[in-house]
């Protein structure tokens, strides 16, 4: 189903070694509005979409996989030579003891993941609004992000991820629209 390129969907790049802006960068991770919960929630509701619209949540979904690999990217560039102290100064260090510098599913918190983070109601529209507020919420919290990083490499491939949200939440307003034009016509039998 997938065909792998190795290589990112947008160039990250990093200035500086900035383990507070990898914290940040953990919301987006491992948090409710992240990129793994984006892509879970759009992957497991297609199953019960219509066909008109399946093929949106499974692009859509695959591609916030491709965005989880772009923040795992930022976090591993803006920790890397992070020292201990660095660690402890950006209030990392319980994730240190745990984890060193490996990534893992929690948010900016340090609260694991949960699949509770992701909703399925098996009512198409009511499914797509869902995905509409998620994809408007990550693009808040890209914009929150940017306005507390001083990294102006870092914030380019922020921009990118921000403007995906919006792309994605158009899409997904689309989608509601086809369906609700389908639930007013008439069927014949």
């Amino acid at each position: 189903m997938w065909i792998y390129e190795k290589k990112l969907q947008y160039p990250v790049r990093v200035s500086t070694c900035n383990p507070r802006l990898a914290k940040y960068l953990i919301e987006q991770y491992g948090g409710a509005d992240g990129e793994l919960s984006a892509a879970l929630r759009y992957l497991n509701q297609r199953y019960t979409i219509p066909d008109k619209v399946i093929g949106l949540l499974t692009d859509i979904g695959t591609e916030e996989f491709a965005h989880l690999e772009m923040i795992a990217t930022m976090i591993y560039k803006l920790t890397k030579d992070a020292t201990p102290e660095m660690i402890k100064a950006a209030g990392l260090e319980d994730h240190y003891v745990d984890h060193d510098h490996a990534l893992f599913y929690h948010n900016a918190a340090g609260v694991p993941w949960t699949a509770s983070y992701i909703q399925a109601k098996g009512d198409p529209i009511a499914d797509l609004y869902e995905d509409i507020a998620a994809e408007e919420k990550a693009r808040a919290t890209y914009q929150w992000i940017i306005n507390l990083s001083d990294d102006p490499d870092l914030n380019d491939g922020l921009r990118f991820l921000r403007e995906r949200e919006i792309v994605h939440s158009q899409r997904f307003r689309e989608a509601v629209e086809i369906l609700k034009d389908e639930q007013g016509k008439k069927k014949f039998f």
